[in-house]
Order: structure tokens, then C-alpha cells, then sequence
């Protein structure tokens, strides 16, 4: 889903015929919305398996790491986004550029490289 929808739908969505800045911004705070509800979903599915199985430490490690890049995005990132957002779906189409957004892009790229780790770890 990381992969799918951050690095493949949102900057393909921008180049689609049509799609301006605002409409593109509202769709892609609903897929996030979404994005992140499931990924809690699957968080949560995986902290029971580790509580319940007997994991190594290292999968401990690599399902800790994206599970808290998923919070940081969350709790500290999400809202500054969606603040500007806000500003540019309100017509102030000024602060559309932002630093803020690379920050959550290193955040998936993080718990994407995690992920990969972990599923790797769980093959072996």
C-alpha cells in the first residue's frame, strides 16, 4: 500500500489531465485518510502477532521502526500538511510549496525500507 499509493498514485495524480492543485489536494487527503487507517489497522494486527508469537529481535526492531514512522507521520506530520492544505483548498494557493511534505516522504521511505526488512527477516 506504501509503495502503491506514496510513490506511485500521488505524484502520477498530479500529471493527469485536469487535475489542478486543489482538486488533486482533496483527493489526496482522502486516499491518505484511508492509507492510514488501514495501515493502523495492520499496526495494531501486528503489534498482537508480536505479543503473541515469539519474534526475534530483530523483527521486533524493523516492525518497531515502521510502526513508529507511521506514528511520526500521524501525529506530527499529518497536521501540518493538513493544515496547508486547508490554506490551498481555501483559494491561498501561496504555501503550496513545503518542506513539511519531504519530511513525510522520508517517513515512508523509512517504514517502506522497514517493511521490507521485516517481511525478509520473517522469510528467513
Amino acid at each position: 500500500m506504501v509503495l502503491a499509493i506514496s510513490f506511485i498514485e500521488a505524484p502520477l495524480k498530479f500529471r493527469a489531465p485536469d487535475v489542478t492543485l486543489r482538486i488533486g489536494l482533496g483527493i489526496g487527503r482522502l486516499v491518505f485518510r484511508a492509507l492510514n487507517i488501514a495501515e493502523v489497522v495492520l499496526a495494531v494486527a501486528v503489534i498482537v502477532g508480536l505479543i503473541i508469537g515469539s519474534p526475534t529481535s530483530a523483527i521486533v526492531a524493523t516492525a518497531a521502526v515502521a510502526i513508529a514512522a507511521l506514528a511520526i507521520q500521524i501525529v506530527g506530520v499529518r497536521p501540518a500538511l493538513t493544515r496547508r492544505s486547508d490554506r490551498v483548498l481555501a483559494g491561498d494557493e501561496s504555501g503550496a510549496g513545503s518542506r513539511v511534505h519531504l519530511v513525510y516522504i522520508g517517513f515512508e521511505v523509512a517504514k517502506f525500507a522497514a517493511l521490507i526488512a521485516c517481511g525478509v527477516l520473517l522469510l528467513n
